[in-house]
């Protein structure tokens, strides 16, 4: 065994694992489950996904439209409103808790993450932070939502811009990172 080797091992037996047994256990039977009965089915399963979803404790509001493709790290952590789509390749890094609200949209490979480490710590120890996206928001493709991050009412952050400030209600944000271009003008239904 190298130093390296003796180094990595005792700071693994110091800093710990950063979740419990029964997390991982849960993630574990949640792949399974999610790779056996959803992965695979076709788009127009979208309540039967909901269905398995909801059976590992994520709270999924009516009509959610949420494809196979998508990468979810653990139900108990995400909170979906109504009238919601997540599209295809989405990846939601859901160790920390993620909000979506009424209407929004998360398109084909956008990635939320909701978590990140302490740079400042010997062991690089998790630190959870939560992401909100609030009703009518809209993630546009390959677009990326950093950890501890709000995406305010009717905010849309373009394709592959990557947020890591909070934007601001009805705003149009686009770029790496991602910066404010003109207010969302759009007209109601009747």
């Amino acid at each position: 065994m190298t130093l390296i080797d003796a180094q990595a091992s005792n700071n693994r037996d110091l800093g710990g694992a950063s979740f419990s047994l029964r997390n991982r256990i849960t993630r574990i039977c949640w792949k399974l489950c999610w790779t056996l009965l959803g992965k695979w089915t076709p788009p127009p399963l979208h309540r039967w996904r909901c269905i398995l979803l909801r059976l590992f404790g994520a709270k999924v509001g009516r009509g959610v439209r949420i494809y196979g493709s998508t990468i979810i790290w653990l139900p108990s952590n995400l909170a979906i409103g109504d009238s919601v789509i997540i599209g295809p390749r989405a990846n939601l890094y859901n160790q920390g808790v993620i909000e979506i609200g009424n209407r929004a949209v998360i398109s084909q490979g956008a990635h939320l993450c909701a978590s990140s480490h302490d740079v400042n710590d010997y062991y690089f120890q998790l630190v959870l932070r939560p992401i909100r996206v609030a009703p009518n928001a809209w993630i546009a493709a390959e677009a990326f939502v950093g950890p501890g991050v709000t995406i305010g009412e009717g905010a849309v952050l373009g394709a592959r811009a990557v947020a890591m400030r909070n934007l601001e209600p009805w705003g149009i944000y686009s770029g790496n990172p991602a910066k404010y271009l003109k207010q969302r003008v759009f007209q109601q239904l009747p």
